[in-house]
């Protein structure tokens, strides 16, 4: 007859009706030490806090049915170790009594742990990936040496940098790069490139590129990445300086505009920026202009697209905007509060408008400034201990929103379209609002109302 292996539980418990332990048994696989400080206990006092309500309920289900369903608890052994167990109690009859059979589930949490640990390495790993990507990506972009990134396997441009862009005339991503070159160049340069494929290096060459076949110093390198390996080439231009853009040619800057600690761009009737100077490109966090020009400057205001649809109304309405208030939102992820004065030329067929942006989130408050809104808070202060705090934070909210309300109607001269379109709601929801706190009056100006 053939032997039959019955795995043996790690812990046998035998126990009378009300949960005292009368024998224990441990396995050799459990390190917990002896168990004699069990017998004649209940067994809840051998359990931690959390695992004395599962016993009484396992113990309750046994007597009951006969059988009970698996728990896990942490088992306190006499020396203090607690191993995670997992029971199951099966009654042996009337008065008999008990036995709770367990099983050890120390390797599944020394594996859940492992689990742990290997996960929160993998995420530093990652974020170690995108800080190394992310110093990469502003090397790249605010380089002045113009550099193309060039696909391995079809000579196709995957990416350029800013400077190469206005170097080449056009963006030429996508394009095939041998297209750019004069025809008596593009035999030497992928003579070049098989050369740097094989050998990782190969020496500078003078090529012509762009639609003026002005003259290159092209060095190239390779790197590997997914999907497939890329060539990194640096352009030098070749006794020939770049020549600036037309639209820079047309639209001049005079030297102290450059200088000034504000904040100035030129922009066209649609918001794209034609010039900017070096405190602009300190407020969003560029390096270099070329990473402007050419942008809608709504991609860096409070509210992409409704900011600059306000500004642009009120230009053409009337012809300048003051004090205008928004947030300007840095490439590197910080946030600057800004006040925006703009113009736009008298001449309606010039399409300029001269944008100022001046940072005003660490100026010093003026005496007297929100004076108005400081009672009220000051007013609603002395609610506390008359109200709960629920009706408390309601009416504070509420005199909040009307303050801002008021602001924004006060800053659109009572233009109810573009308070909405500022304070991001619809205009039905505005007339709610404005009937709420009394601000609905035929001057578009707040009234005072108590909280």
């Amino acid at each position: 007859m053939a032997d039959v292996s019955i795995a043996e539980p790690d812990i046998t418990l035998v126990l009378d009706s009300k949960g005292i332990i009368r024998e224990a048994k441990i396995s050799n696989d459990v390190s917990g030490g002896q168990t004699d400080g069990w017998i004649g206990r209940l067994w809840t006092d051998t359990v931690a806090d959390i695992g004395a309500d599962k016993v009484r309920r396992m113990v309750d289900d046994a007597l009951a049915n006969g059988v009970s369903a698996f728990r896990q608890v942490n088992q306190r052994f006499p020396s203090g170790l607690e191993v995670p167990i997992e029971y199951t109690i099966v009654s042996l009859g009337d008065d008999t009594g008990l036995v709770a059979v367990g099983k050890s589930l120390e390797a599944v949490a020394e594996l859940q742990a492992r689990l742990v640990a290997a996960q929160q390495a993998m995420e530093r790993d990652y974020w170690k990936l995108r800080e190394v990507e992310t110093r990469y990506r502003l090397l790249f972009d605010v380089s002045s040496e113009a550099v193309l990134l060039v696909r391995v396997s079809n000579l196709h441009i995957i990416e350029a940098n800013p400077a190469a862009r206005r170097a080449l005339g056009v963006n030429p991503e996508g394009r095939d790069l041998l297209q750019e070159l004069a025809p008596e160049d593009r035999d030497i340069v992928q003579t070049m490139l098989v050369r740097v494929r094989e050998q990782g290096k190969a020496p500078g060459l003078l090529v012509h590129l762009g639609p003026d076949r002005h003259p290159w110093l092209v060095r190239a390198s390779v790197m590997t990445s997914q999907p497939g390996s890329v060539f990194l080439l640096h352009l030098s231009p070749a006794g020939l300086a770049l020549q600036d853009s037309d639209v820079s040619d047309s639209v001049p800057v005079e030297e102290f505009v450059d200088r000034m600690p504000d904040g100035f761009v030129v922009i066209d009737q649609d918001g794209v920026i034609l010039r900017s100077n070096r405190a602009f490109l300190d407020l969003v966090q560029a390096g270099a202009e070329g990473e402007v020009v050419g942008e809608r400057l709504g991609r860096w205001l409070g509210r992409p697209g409704a900011d600059l649809k306000v500004l642009l109304t009120s230009i053409r309405q009337h012809k300048v905007v003051r004090l205008f208030s928004t947030t300007l939102h840095g490439e590197l992820g910080t946030d600057t509060e800004v006040e925006i004065s703009a113009a736009g030329t008298s001449d309606s067929g010039s399409p300029y408008i001269g944008v100022l942006i001046r940072a005003v989130g660490h100026r010093l408050p003026m005496a007297g400034a929100g004076d108005g809104m400081g009672a009220v808070l000051a007013t609603l202060a002395q609610q506390v201990g008359q109200n709960p705090l629920s009706k408390l934070v309601k009416n504070t909210v509420g005199a909040i929103e009307r303050h801002y309300i008021a602001a924004a109607l006060e800053l659109t001269g009572g233009n109810r379209t573009s308070t909405a379109e500022i304070l991001g709601l619809s205009r039905q929801s505005l007339y709610v609002k404005l009937n709420r706190y009394g601000l609905d009056g035929d001057s578009g100006t707040a009234t005072k109302r108590n909280i």
